[in-house]
């Protein structure tokens, strides 16, 4: 069924329930980081089993993304992200039950949903803002960058203020998770109502071809950086002699200033007949950023902090933008999406492990520095394919 394009009066609201979802999707993990070590003594979790807790909410953002267009293409994009947010809402304030085991649950279906609309969003921007793809792209970005300093930086103050433990802490996220779910209640129901369907068909030779798998590669490279700061920093830090409001804020001042690259990467990346050398400056920030905040003295890692932040943001704009602009149509971008998606986060998953692994083997983060600048080295072969100005070599099928 051929989609309408929704008229202009209604492109401010779907442009702000858009961003709501956004600010949804990386709350449970940076929320989750500034209160690790109070988690694991709580519930007694071993080595592996803390790696695991921040493994396997970003490996399901890997392993469901396949299922992300063929449920679109049954029950429509906008009513496969209010489910998303529903699910979101329900694993954020359930994870904090009390047990270990609904730690690990409840995380891994907040994971599940966060993957639908990490695969929908970019679909859905490309379906009805092709002419706005550059600002609905960084508005989204900023969105996710947004929401993950947000819960980096206020989640302990407030669980002080409130007199609550840690399991206050992780569980309130989900109140604005329900606000953003009633934000995009109109969108669901309007489709529903209209019956748009929003077909999503078939991508032939989209898993045959070599610049696909570049730009998969470099979507989740970055995500492995980006993942291993979220998950990892503030326990670092405080392992170096921060508190934990102090690794909190330089978490968070890590994650805001990506907000100013988010917004301007995907403009200097859409008016640019060649992207690589664009990727190449992120690439060289990001994973410069990084081994600074391991290794730099302690009076030095705020300016450590803005590098690294200004680069991811840009790095993770860039990315999303780069599977709009390697796709010929919305068909080809969200299966290129889903495919990004499905295999990037596998690295992104596996970096959080070993980074845990590594702490568990060692008795320090020292040797992650290591993983670190192979990170970099991946993300240059990547990017240097991913961002070449052509199309992947796929076609849309009904």
């Amino acid at each position: 069924m051929t989609h309408s394009p929704p008229r202009k009066e209604s492109r401010l609201l779907l442009g702000a329930g858009i961003v709501g979802i956004a600010f949804s999707l990386r709350l449970i993990f940076a929320s989750l980081s500034v209160r690790l070590p109070e988690v694991v003594r709580a519930l007694h979790l071993s080595a592996l089993e803390t790696s695991l807790a921040t493994t396997l909410p970003v490996l399901c953002l890997g392993l469901c993304a396949p299922f992300a267009p063929r449920l679109a293409e049954r029950f429509g994009i906008e009513r496969c992200l209010f489910g998303a947010l529903a699910l979101i809402a329900a694993g954020t304030a359930l994870r904090a039950a009390g047990p270990a085991w609904a730690l690990f649950a409840f995380s891994i279906l907040a994971g599940a949903a966060i993957a639908t609309a990490n695969v929908l969003l970019p679909s859905l921007v490309k379906r009805d803002f092709d002419d706005r793809t550059s600002l609905v792209t960084g508005l989204y970005v900023m969105g996710i960058s947004g929401g993950a300093a947000l819960a980096a930086a206020v989640t302990v103050p407030i669980e002080q203020a409130l007199g609550g433990g840690w399991q206050l802490g992780l569980s309130m996220w989900a109140v604005p998770v329900l606000l953003a779910l009633l934000l995009w209640a109109p969108q669901a129901l309007r489709r529903q109502t209209q019956h748009i369907a929003a077909p999503v068909g078939r991508a032939k030779g989209l898993w045959r071809d070599r610049l696909a798998w570049q730009v998969a590669m470099f979507m989740g490279l970055q995500s492995a950086l980006a993942f291993s700061a979220m998950t990892w920093l503030a326990p670092i830090l405080r392992e170096r002699g921060l508190s934990a409001v102090a690794a909190g804020l330089l978490l968070s001042v890590l994650i805001v200033v990506q907000l100013i690259t988010c917004l301007a990467t995907p403009g200097l990346a859409v008016r640019a007949r060649d992207q690589r050398p664009l990727a190449m400056l992120l690439v060289a920030g990001g994973t410069a950023g990084m081994i600074g905040l391991l290794f730099a003295p302690l009076w030095s890692l705020p300016l450590w902090a803005l590098l690294q932040g200004l680069a991811q943001g840009g790095l993770f704009a860039l990315a999303l933008t780069l599977v709009l602009l390697r796709s010929r149509d919305a068909h080809v971008a969200a299966h290129l999406s889903s495919m990004a998606q499905s295999l990037g986060y596998v690295p992104a998953a596996l970096a959080p492990l070993l980074i845990g692994l590594l702490r568990a083997w060692t008795g320090s983060f020292a040797a992650v520095g290591g993983l670190f600048a192979l990170l970099g080295i991946g993300l240059v072969w990547s990017g240097l394919g991913a961002a070449r100005s052509r199309y992947v070599g796929a076609r849309a099928v009904d």
